[in-house]
């Protein structure tokens, strides 16, 4: 496992110019979709017991989808999809983290999408932590999660005349995430 450095506790702040809260979607059973959400905001707050006593909450505003198809992406906006008028934000609150290996860990919480709640666990790759140019305190972070979308309300389908369907019911959540350690002046108050 990895030696938790004291100096990482603290709040974290995801960079949202240097993170992809990203998906994939098979589209008519035969080539994949991928889009992502510009509009992120998120804490990591890690204890002095490392990733056990660590806590994430993100909030993505879904009008922020992006497919790079205009079209679409309104489509997604619509209530068929996300129906961002009405639930405008996309949350995740930790329940807990596990270390499972050396730089390897499984993010458990809560997905909300439409107001529909299920438990997810995300598993997590420690892909570096470094200072930046500007001397800031770095970590960065990789995963990927499969979810069914039907279970958050999720349901807009054509069936295809040759079979299967237009838009796979598994999509693939992609997480690149890069964190500024706050400190000094940048940290909040006790």
């Amino acid at each position: 496992m990895t030696d938790f450095d004291p100096a990482y506790a603290g709040t974290w702040i995801i960079d949202p110019a240097h993170s992809r809260f990203g998906f994939a979607v098979k589209h008519a059973m035969v080539s994949k979709v991928r889009g992502a959400f510009h509009d992120v905001a998120g804490t990591v707050t890690v204890g002095e017991g490392g990733a056990s006593d660590a806590h994430v909450e993100i909030t993505v505003q879904a009008a922020s989808v992006s497919t790079g198809n205009e079209q679409r992406d309104a489509h997604l906006r619509t209530g068929d999809f996300f129906e961002a008028d009405t639930y405008p934000e996309i949350t995740f609150v930790s329940t807990g983290i596990d270390e499972v290996g050396d730089d390897a860990f499984i993010v458990l919480g809560d997905l909300t999408i439409k107001q529909t709640t299920k438990h997810v666990s995300i598993p997590l790759e420690l892909t570096g932590i470094g200072r930046d140019a500007d001397g800031k305190l770095r970590a960065g972070f990789e995963g990927t999660r499969r979810i069914d979308r039907r279970e958050f309300g999720l349901e807009w389908q054509v069936p295809l005349d040759a079979g299967g369907v237009l838009v796979s019911e598994r999509i693939t959540l992609e997480f690149e995430l890069s964190l500024i350690h706050l400190e000094g002046d940048d940290a909040p108050s006790a």
